[in-house]
C-alpha cells in the first residue's frame, strides 16, 4: 500500500516507491508552495487526473538531461537559424500552463487541473516556478514551464501551436541553463521526443545522489529575465 500523506510535508523514502506503477510513491496531501518544494528537493513531483487524490511520484528509471549534452537536431538547428520568432521567459506564466492545460488532439481531458494551475502559479509567484514562451508574428505559439531549485532544473509540460514552437523554447531555455550553471534537467518519463535532444535514463539513486548536489547550491528563487529575437533570413 502507498503512504498517505498528513499535514506535515515530509515524503516516505524514495525506496517504498512502487515499481507497478512505476514511481508512485503517496497519495493526498495538498499542492501548497511549501509541499510542492518539500517534494521536489527530493526528485518527487504530482500527477494525477481530475477526479483522484493528488498522486506523488518518483520512478526509476529517470529520464534526465545533462544541459550541455543538448542535441540539436539538423532540421531545428535550420530553423532557430532561419525562422523569425521571439523566445522569451517568466513573461506570461498563466498563459503557458493555460496553453499546457489545453487537450491534446484527440484527447478529451488534460492533468492540469485548476488545482495544479493554482500550485504552479503560486511558485512562479516566488520565483521558483518559470516559463519559456515562444513568439511568432506577435503572437503566443508554444512554450514549457518547469521548476528551478538550485541548480537543478524540473521540467513540467510544453505545448505548440505552431510547429516547432515548444522545441525553440526548450533549446533556448536549455542553452540559459547550461551558461547559467545548471547541471541536470528533469524529464520525468522517457519519451523519443527528449532522447532525440539527448535526453537519457538514469537510475533512481543515482538521480537522487546528484540531486541532492544541485538543490543546494546557493541560487536564490527569481524571475528571469530573457528577451531573444530571431529576425529570419
Amino acid at each position: 500500500m502507498i503512504a498517505w500523506l498528513d499535514d506535515s510535508n515530509r515524503f516516505p523514502p524514495l525506496q517504498h516507491a512502487m515499481v507497478e506503477p512505476n514511481g508512485l510513491l503517496a497519495a493526498g496531501g495538498d499542492l501548497s508552495p511549501q509541499r510542492l518544494l518539500a517534494a521536489y528537493y527530493q526528485g518527487i513531483f504530482p500527477w494525477y487526473m481530475p477526479g483522484e487524490p493528488i498522486l506523488w511520484w518518483s520512478p526509476n528509471p529517470r529520464m534526465v538531461l545533462m544541459p550541455e549534452k543538448l542535441h540539436v537536431p539538423g532540421s531545428l538547428a535550420k530553423t532557430l537559424r532561419n525562422k523569425p520568432y521571439r523566445v522569451t521567459f517568466d513573461l506570461v506564466f498563466d498563459e503557458v500552463i493555460n496553453g499546457c492545460a489545453s487537450p491534446r488532439r484527440g484527447e478529451n481531458l488534460t492533468w492540469i487541473s485548476q488545482e495544479i494551475r493554482d500550485g504552479y502559479g503560486a511558485l512562479y509567484q516566488l520565483g521558483y516556478a518559470h516559463s519559456a514562451e515562444c513568439w511568432m508574428d506577435n503572437e503566443l505559439v508554444g512554450g514549457l514551464y518547469g521548476v528551478a531549485i538550485g541548480n537543478m532544473f524540473y521540467g513540467e509540460s510544453m505545448f505548440a501551436r505552431r510547429p516547432d514552437a515548444s522545441k525553440l523554447a526548450f533549446v533556448h531555455l536549455v542553452r540559459y541553463l547550461r551558461e547559467h550553471g545548471f547541471g541536470m534537467i528533469d524529464c520525468q518519463m522517457h519519451t523519443e521526443h527528449l532522447a532525440r535532444f539527448g535526453a537519457h535514463e538514469i537510475d533512481r539513486d543515482q538521480f537522487a545522489r546528484k540531486l541532492g548536489e544541485l538543490v543546494t547550491a546557493p541560487r536564490a528563487p527569481a524571475h528571469w529575465q530573457y528577451d531573444f529575437h530571431n529576425p529570419g533570413s
